[in-house]
């Protein structure tokens, strides 16, 4: 399981995005995720839906 959720690095790198773009799509609610104390993470699971 938690092997299933991502951090902002982990994302941008596997979409092949610079994190400034990933942190965008964030913002604006076009890709899933959640915040942990702070800091932005994603499930893996999610992110292969969402593509």
């Amino acid at each position: 399981m938690l092997n299933d959720i991502l951090t902002i690095k982990d994302v941008a790198e596997y979409l092949k995005l610079n994190e400034k773009t990933t942190y965008r799509l964030v913002a604006s609610g076009k890709i899933p995720a959640f915040k942990v104390g702070g800091a932005w993470r994603f499930r893996q699971s999610d992110i292969n839906n969402w593509i």
